[in-house]
């Protein structure tokens, strides 16, 4: 072991905030930071929608500049992967052969996304959307041609998003999601029929119950086969049909596993001198009486930081505010909660022919989680709600002409 020095493992978004957390916390070792990417940490979110659209840079997705972690004495260990983790002698062995001692180790693994397993999924042309590298090949296809046929396949937030970018190219359109539903493991029936709506009004072909059985092609791809039989022509296909938390090395390390590797409150994995953080982790949650695995930048910042205290000897629990958010064309979508569990949707404003509405989800009278679109102020509101349990009358919800902020505020007179 090394007396004095955390090693980092993996380089996104968990990783960017642990290490610079690590400096604000108080340590004073070494801090390396290990990433089998070749690029400093940057951001994923805008692949989807900025980058691939065309209006924002590589550069401008870099979550910092490498100033910064030169600024806060990070070696930097880019393009190489971790093997190994000998927790006896608490060291990782890297592709290169070189092991580092470490007192502390972090694991922000992050996730991958699913490959489609049928016939045709390796032809040039299929794209994955997950990573820089999985943009670049996407770029090649769209950056370089006149706009052909692109089918989308997932009708997830990453499907919509960017079919909407694809859209903002001048390709056509086709989405294909296997459920009877856009969004159907997320979110209501209303939201979801609202998006099915917007996006045939954008000019996205929605095919909803309808699978993938081939993907057709030589060298290239040609066409998707559909289960009834269809084939859509398609000069780019994209496979957005979720992740897969990175816990193969915390497995081979014979760490506490699930649905993402277990941690405590404290970012602790089941070896108190490992902590993980961000989208490879899953903890438990006493508000959701179960165990959570969350996907979003925000969880994985707030869990990140939770680490860095618990690596400083300041530990702190972490308590999760789920929160997410997604663009799609005119349309910014900002989600708190988890809905599940809900026996109840209230809407206030226009879903059915608008674009500015917020879904809300209660589990008797009580507020579990929000969607809000293009409606930042009633978001906001719904982070405090939310968090403290409030019990709003369904009258209030869904009236637009009552002040939600009244709610928000304990010590005001809520009567009605």
């Amino acid at each position: 072991m090394h007396e004095s020095r955390v090693v980092v493992v993996g380089a996104g978004h968990a990783a960017a905030q642990l290490v610079v957390g690590l400096r604000q916390q108080g340590w004073q070792g070494e801090i390396v930071l290990v990433g089998d990417e070749a690029h400093l940490p940057y951001q994923r979110p805008p692949l989807s929608k900025g980058y691939l659209s065309g209006n924002m840079t590589a550069e401008q997705l870099l979550i910092r500049q490498a100033a910064a972690y030169e600024k806060a004495g990070v070696t930097l260990r880019l393009g190489v992967r971790a093997e190994r983790i000998d927790r006896a002698q608490q060291r990782v062995i890297l592709s290169t052969g070189e092991v580092l001692g470490y007192s502390g180790l972090a694991l922000t693994l992050g996730a991958r996304a699913r490959k489609l397993p049928v016939p045709g999924g390796e032809l040039r042309g299929v794209c994955l959307l997950r990573s820089l590298a999985d943009l670049e090949q996407i770029k090649a296809c769209t950056d370089n041609r006149a706009p052909g046929h692109a089918v989308m396949v997932g009708g997830g937030y990453i499907g919509l998003e960017t079919a909407a970018s694809l859209r903002h190219l001048g390709w056509s359109v086709t989405l294909l999601e296997a459920m009877p539903r856009l969004l159907q493991r997320v979110t209501c029936a209303e939201v979801s029929d609202f998006y099915h709506r917007v996006h045939k009004e954008e000019g996205v072909d929605v095919r909803c119950g309808k699978g993938v059985v081939r993907i057709l092609g030589e060298s290239d791809v040609t066409g998707v086969q559909c289960d009834d039989d269809n084939v859509l022509p398609a000069d780019l296909v994209i496979v957005g049909i979720g992740v897969d938390p990175n816990v193969e090395l915390a497995v081979a390390a014979d760490l506490e596993v699930g649905h993402g590797i277990r941690v405590n409150a404290h970012a602790q994995t089941s070896d108190p001198k490992i902590v993980a953080a961000g989208d490879c982790t899953e903890f438990f949650s006493p508000t959701h009486g179960r165990f959570l695995h969350i996907e979003s930048v925000p969880h994985a910042m707030a869990q990140a930081n939770c680490a860095a205290a618990t690596l400083c000897g300041k530990p702190s629990e972490y308590h999760a505010q789920p929160w997410f958010w997604s663009d799609q064309f005119d349309l910014k979508l900002q989600m708190v909660g988890l809905s599940q569990g809900h026996d109840q949707v209230v809407v206030r404003g226009d879903i059915r022919y608008g674009r500015s509405f917020s879904v809300f989800y209660l589990a008797g009278s009580r507020l579990l989680a929000a969607d809000c679109v293009n409606r930042p102020k009633d978001f906001m509101l719904c982070k405090k709600l939310v968090a403290a349990s409030v019990e709003v009358p369904v009258a209030v919800l869904a009236d637009d002409s009552q002040d939600l902020g009244l709610w928000a505020q304990p010590s005001h007179d809520k009567s009605i």
